[in-house]
């Protein structure tokens, strides 16, 4: 896992199971750029993003580096989010 710096960390639950959460500090403009973006982390990233596309999120176009690990999606409203396909634990 990523350990966080002064804008950016990931929030893990403490028993470890359950859903992650990334958040990160923006300086960008509110009037012109999206202010938060969330990356959701998800062990079947598939399914998540089925799931969330059944709840009305829908795909955003994105030009995908190779190997790249997420999904970029927007809530109804427009905010775009990642969903990140989660590695295994080395316990796992």
């Amino acid at each position: 896992m990523r350990e966080p710096s002064d804008d950016w960390a990931i929030l893990v639950p403490r028993d470890g199971a359950g859903v992650q959460l990334a958040i990160t500090q923006v300086s960008s403009d509110a009037a012109s750029h999206q202010r938060h973006h969330l990356d959701l982390y998800a062990a079947d990233q598939a399914a998540e993003v089925a799931r969330l596309l059944a709840l009305d999120a829908s795909r955003v176009a994105w030009r995908y580096p190779a190997q790249a690990d997420c999904v970029v999606l927007a809530d109804p409203d427009g905010n775009r989010f990642c969903v990140v396909r989660k590695e295994p634990s080395p316990s796992s």
